[in-house]
Formats: C-alpha cells, sequence, structure tokens
C-alpha cells in the first residue's frame, strides 16, 4: 500500500513513519507548511521541517514539504482572529485538523495517488460493530487526542492510519529511541504555533486588529474596573479583570457595547451546552442515548444526552464552556461528534 505519513518534526509522526515503513509499505513523508511568519514554538518552524526531513532520512523514506501556507492563514488564522473580535474563545488547532491535516492533505494525498494518509496522533481507527471504521480514545489515556479529532467523518476515516494509538507515550519514545531517531527526547509540542511565546496572544492579535477598551460590570450592571482589552478575555476568566472583581469570573464578553460581565463562580455552573458546527463521525446519536461529554482536550467526560436542537443536556451541573470551544460526545471510548459551544 501507498502512504503518505504526515510528518511534524515531533516524536510521535517520527515513530509512525518509521511503523508504517517496518510494515513494508510504500511510504513518503510529507511536512506542511502552514505558518508563514514568526514561529518559535508550536509545530510550524523551520527547525521542526529540518527534524522531519532528517528523520525521513533515517527511515529511509522520501521527504516533501507542501506549501499550504494559504489555507491556513484563510481557515485557521483569520477565524481565530475574527473569533477574539466576536467574544468568543477558538480553539484553533481543532480548525486546523478540520481544514487542513484531515481535509487539504487527504485531498493531496488522493491527486498524488496514496492509498492511505498517516499520523502521528494518539487515538486508535478501529473497525466497528456495524463493520464500518471507528474512532476511538489512544490506548493512553493521558495522551490522548481523540477530542481533537472528532471532525473526522466516517469516509475520511477509511483513508487514515493512526499508528502509534495502541502505545504509550513512553513506548513511543522508547522506540524512537531504540532507532537513533532525531526526535526521540524532543519535547511535545502544546502551543498555538503561530502565537510566538515572545510576543504572546496580545502582540500577535494587536498587530491585525485593533484591541478595544472595555468596562467590567457585576450582573447588576455596576462598574467595577476596566480592561485594556476586551479581545483578549475569554468567559471563565478571573485574573487580570481588575482588584475590585474579587471572587467574581467573567460569565459574558460583549464587544457590541464594550463590557465584560462578571458573577460569582455559581454562575458558571450549567447543565447544557448549545452547540454549532456540529460534525458526526457517522450517525446523529438518538436524543435518549446515555453518552459522554468532554468540554476540554484532558477534561473529564461527564453524563450527556443529545437534543437534535443542538442541545448537550448533562447530567451534573459543570464549569461553563468558554463559547468557541469543542464539545465531544463519545460512547464510551468511541467518538461519537462533537461541535462548538455557542454564545
Amino acid at each position: 500500500m501507498k502512504v503518505l505519513v504526515a510528518m511534524s518534526g515531533g516524536v510521535d509522526s517520527s515513530v509512525a513513519a518509521a511503523l508504517v515503513a517496518e510494515a513494508g509499505h510504500e511510504v513518503i513523508g510529507a511536512t506542511m507548511k502552514l505558518w508563514g511568519g514568526e514561529s518559535d514554538r508550536g509545530c510550524c518552524s523551520v527547525g521542526d521541517v529540518d527534524d522531519a526531513r532528517r528523520v525521513a532520512q533515517q527511515v529511509g523514506i522520501s521527504h516533501y514539504v507542501f506549501n499550504f501556507s494559504e489555507e491556513f492563514e484563510r481557515q485557521v488564522v483569520d477565524p481565530y482572529v475574527e473569533g477574539h473580535a466576536a467574544g468568543l474563545t477558538p480553539n484553533p488547532c481543532i480548525e486546523c485538523n478540520r481544514h487542513l491535516k484531515f481535509d487539504r492533505l487527504l485531498r493531496r494525498a488522493d491527486q498524488l495517488g496514496f492509498d492511505a494518509v498517516a499520523t502521528g496522533h494518539h487515538a486508535r481507527i478501529v473497525a466497528g460493530a456495524d463493520g464500518r471504521r471507528a474512532l476511538r480514545r489512544s490506548a493512553d489515556a493521558a495522551k490522548d487526542q481523540s477530542y481533537v479529532l472528532h471532525m473526522i467523518t466516517g469516509d475520511r476515516l477509511a483513508k487514515l492510519m493512526f499508528p502509534i494509538g495502541e502505545m504509550t507515550k513512553a513506548e513511543v519514545r522508547a522506540k524512537a529511541a531504540s532507532m537513533g531517531l532525531e526526535t526521540a527526547s524532543k519535547p511535545d509540542s502544546q502551543d498555538v504555533c503561530f502565537v510566538s511565546g515572545s510576543g504572546g496572544r496580545e502582540t500577535f492579535l494587536s498587530s491585525r486588529i485593533a484591541l478595544h477598551p472595555a468596562r467590567v460590570v457585576d450582573e447588576e450592571g455596576r462598574h467595577l474596573g476596566d480592561v485594556p482589552a476586551l479581545e483578549l478575555v475569554t468567559v471563565g476568566q478571573r485574573r487580570g479583570l481588575g482588584p475590585a472583581v474579587g471572587d467574581r469570573y467573567a460569565v459574558s464578553v460583549d464587544p457590541g457595547s464594550a463590557t465584560v460581565t462578571v458573577a460569582p463562580p455559581q454562575a458558571l455552573q450549567v447543565t447544557s451546552v448549545a452547540l454549532g458546527s456540529v460534525s458526526w463521525v457517522h450517525d446523529e446519536p438518538g436524543e435518549d442515548e446515555a453518552l459522554l461529554a468532554q468540554m476540554s482536550a484532558h477534561g473529564a467526560p461527564v453524563g450527556a444526552r443529545w437534543d437534535r436542537a443542538g442541545l448537550v443536556k448533562l447530567d451534573v451541573a459543570v464549569r461553563r464552556v468558554a463559547p468557541g470551544q469543542s464539545v465531544v460526545l463519545y460512547r464510551e471510548d468511541l467518538v461519537v461528534g462533537g461541535g462548538i459551544a455557542l454564545l
């Protein structure tokens, strides 16, 4: 089988490439050039491309770079900026998976005649009871990435391979070390690649949009203070809102009135979440079906049911999900689908 392996320059994709090659497939490595601006962290630096190229040489496969920077700007960076301007807290890594890694890259692989695309994600693709391929959590619960893969539909799963899904992170690093791979001890990347560590979110956003001061008010509308940039405030935030806020948290970010509303922590407790941009791996779940809902990449799942009006009904009260973040639904360890929390 002819397999294209997405190589980010990290240890996970390095071992994925090695495993696919060891299995006897015809393998070519590819690194996506996504971000053309300053980058000192994440997975878009020049050093990451060099690491991927060196590992490809060690594994004995060809390596190419695909320039998807225009699509990345349009599908990931622009919505990230627009989301902050609208009072949301966007997740650019999920949008990168949605539009680039599991759409644009798959289409390029099809054009080039590849049978499958492999990545270094910690998740598993297995045959379901109905014979269809299903997406399940990784064997390593601490490193599971199924939350950020929830938008992959069944037809795309048929073209994908996650070679390290049955391995723990320790096993991945041990395999890389045993092969002498350059990336064996390379730290994991956990940050937004286009937001530099030196400048941070404020520097990045201010280079693209105007940042606006906003009033901080309580639930009765009493003025408690001001923040220099409404676009940098997220629902659930407490720090940086001023001393008069006390033990209160942001519960609303309203660009129209340039107002951040704060309230006691109990005001953040919710028993339902309205979702938009919903997608299902296969079929939409039934309204009375018992599911699990996960509200962050490494959050603890809670019991939930799906309301076909677009609402996730939770069995217990949880801290409110910041609008713009994703909620993912599971059947035990199987990914059903998910969507983005609305305002």
